[in-house]
């Protein structure tokens, strides 16, 4: 393995971390700064946001650039987000450290799944890209408890102090270990003699080949790979599978307390054990989809939607709600590694944009699925329905990719049985 996939993941881990640990620490930094709880959660809802729009904008100024100086630029960018945090003397500055650290998640990941794309062979591009990601599972299991408790014991500007450290060393990782995009793919003797710089593919149907990619990718380029309609397909399943277990996990606590009679100080350990489920379906899902992406991505979004289904009618029972919570975890996050393979596939040759693109549909999958959770939670119909909500999303998710896999194998089939003409008229 390619010691700069561990630079990637470890620069996931840090942005995994501040995403998420501070949901443990509203009340201490409500407390100091004296507002109430729904103006502390802006810090959530603002870095949310601010991922969509990094994750578009930020990408298509940083077309041109070598990524690797990218993606440092982006890790300097998320030091400094993370250092204003910690220093901030007031709310407004916090949330604006916030934002500033959260316009380089989407960008990161988005490139970030690139360039560990172009590190190994062809066929372990996806279990390349699930390695990138195991730092965000990690931080899921292991960094928010721990940075959790860090924050209580020493207060939250100590967790943030923290985070910064960890920028510090992906960083250092960043700069030493990641190869640089002009010297892997500009010279062209080096780029046709390296299997690993031929442009992504997707793996299960035939499609025709793409054009090499470039050295030196253009936004025209990049935003011509929207035109093809199953870049939109990608998203638009990516929006809704995502959007559906991030629904149901948004409003786990009161399930698992409200239904399941869990005592509140269980929840940290139920989160950890979804954690675990995260991690390992990270893990399989990435070597699912360099198998057979499709037919992987088809059976996880089934799994996941059968999986919240009887979650919701087992809620009562907490050992039902363990297993449950393992698996929600699993399929979950086991369609990762393969919702990205699949729009940088068929984004070819300028995958970049696409990339950051799906990055920003997993954020707006996530607002989606806590709107339509909270919506059924405020219609009166319990604490179960977000996981009935999370099931029909998903099952959308399913349909959605089985109507793109039809169009896609279709329009496989037209250059065989219809003349195409070469230019247009």
């Amino acid at each position: 393995m390619p010691l700069g996939l561990l630079a990637l993941a470890v620069g996931g881990f840090g942005i995994g971390l501040t995403e998420f640990v501070i949901m443990g620490l509203l009340p201490e930094v409500a407390g100091e700064f004296g507002v109430t709880e729904a103006v502390a959660g802006y810090l959530i809802s603002g870095y949310a946001l601010a991922v969509a729009v990094g994750a578009i904008g930020l990408t298509a100024a940083v077309i041109r650039l070598d990524r690797k100086t990218v993606l440092g630029s982006l890790m300097i960018l998320f030091i400094a987000g993370n250092l204003l945090s910690a220093l901030a003397p007031t709310y407004e500055l916090l949330l604006g450290g916030r934002i500033l650290a959260a316009l380089c998640h989407g960008a990161f990941f988005g490139i970030g799944a690139v360039v560990a794309a172009d590190m190994v062979a062809p066929a372990k591009r996806a279990g390349a890209i699930a390695t990138m990601f195991a730092g965000l599972t990690t931080a899921n299991v292991l960094g928010v408890p721990f940075g959790t408790f860090l924050g209580q014991q020493y207060g939250w500007r100590s967790t943030f102090w923290a985070i910064t450290v960890i920028g510090v060393v992906a960083l250092v990782g960043i700069v030493a270990l990641v190869p640089s995009t002009r010297r892997a793919s500009g010279a062209h003797g080096a780029a046709a003699a390296d299997p690993a710089s031929t442009p992504l593919t997707v793996g299960d149907p035939a499609r025709p080949a793409g054009a090499a990619a470039s050295g030196t990718p253009s936004l025209r380029t990049e935003l011509a790979a929207f035109r093809n309609p199953q870049v939109w397909w990608s998203i638009l399943v990516t929006v809704l599978g995502f959007g559906g277990m991030f629904g149901a996990f948004t409003y786990i606590a009161f399930t698992v307390t409200e239904v399941g009679s869990f005592a509140t100080t269980s929840v940290p350990w139920l989160l950890v054990l979804f954690g675990v489920g995260l991690f390992v379906g990270n893990y399989l899902g990435g070597k699912a989809a360099d198998r057979r992406l499709t037919a992987s991505l088809l059976v996880l979004l089934g799994a996941l939607t059968v999986v919240l289904a009887v979650f919701a009618l087992t809620a009562t029972s907490q050992v039902m709600t363990l297993v449950s919570l393992f698996l929600m975890g699993a399929f979950g996050f086991a369609t990762v590694p393969g919702l990205q393979m699949r729009i940088m596939g068929h984004a070819q040759a300028a995958p970049t944009m696409a990339s950051g693109a799906n990055i920003a549909a997993f954020n707006v999958g996530n607002a989606l699925g806590a709107w339509i959770g909270g919506l059924t939670i405020a219609a009166g119909l319990g604490f179960t329905s977000p996981l009935w909500a999370g099931a029909a999303l998903t099952l959308l998710a399913v349909v959605a990719l089985g109507v793109a896999t039809l169009q896609e194998r279709r329009s496989a089939r037209t250059p065989a049985e219809v003349p195409v003409p070469v230019a247009a008229h």
